[in-house]
């Protein structure tokens, strides 16, 4: 037995349209007006701390006790709003269904708070499809820190070293890397163009390569 372990935010789905307006419901709130754009996908990718961060910066008023104060305000807001919206990449669930239908175990690791990321799921209709997903506060550590994926493969009942995660982002790089196993980042997110950079085991342009990619990358 075999697994696929996806990350969620810039992997399977387009997060960063109701992750900048959730960050912007906090700088409205600061007074600075909304401080994040479109062209600040990358950002909203690396999670709540990070768009604080930014935001701030930009408006010169970085100061940690600010993100840490607003930071479960932004949750509050992206939990009212989540999937407004998000939209799951072009192929992603076809190639889901193909590589169920060759015996692999389906699985999902996010940085995303557990209760998120399972709420996310739902309103797109597709959590059923996974069968295990470790979120950021599932676990006492969070990805790089292999043990995530660990027990998302654990939890599928696959040895642990039997899978690839597909990712985006250098946390996946990292994390694959402190696991042993291989890593798929794709290039169709906000950072695309940085992931060959990162050499990971393979690239994906497109979902309709994976089943492909990922038995090779499991036969080895």
């Amino acid at each position: 037995m075999t697994a696929v372990i996806f990350d969620l935010d810039g992997t399977l789905a387009d997060t960063s349209g109701d992750l900048l307006a959730a960050a912007n419901v906090c700088f409205r709130d600061m007074g600075l007006g909304d401080v994040l754009g479109a062209g600040d996908a990358g950002v909203a990718l690396r999670g709540g701390r990070a768009m604080l961060r930014a935001g701030l910066a930009r408006a010169e008023q970085l100061d940690e006790s600010t993100v840490d104060r607003y930071y479960p305000v932004l949750l509050e807001a992206y939990g009212g709003a989540i999937s407004v919206h998000t939209r799951i990449y072009p192929g992603a669930m076809e190639a889901i269904d193909v590589l169920k239908s060759h015996g692999h175990a389906i699985g999902i690791c996010t940085n995303k708070p557990e209760g998120l990321a399972e709420q996310l799921m739902r309103d797109l209709g597709v959590r059923d499809v996974f069968g295990s997903l470790v979120g950021a506060d599932t676990l006492p550590v969070r990805k790089p820190d292999p043990e995530p994926l660990f027990e998302a493969t654990r939890r599928l009942g696959v040895d642990p070293q039997a899978c690839v995660l597909v990712g985006d982002s250098d946390t996946d790089r990292n994390t694959a890397r402190a696991a042993g196993v291989p890593s798929v980042l794709v290039t169709f997110g906000p950072s695309g163009e940085d992931m060959a950079a990162l050499d990971p085991e393979a690239l994906l342009d497109d979902y309709a390569a994976l089943p492909a990619v990922a038995a090779a990358l499991l036969a080895r």
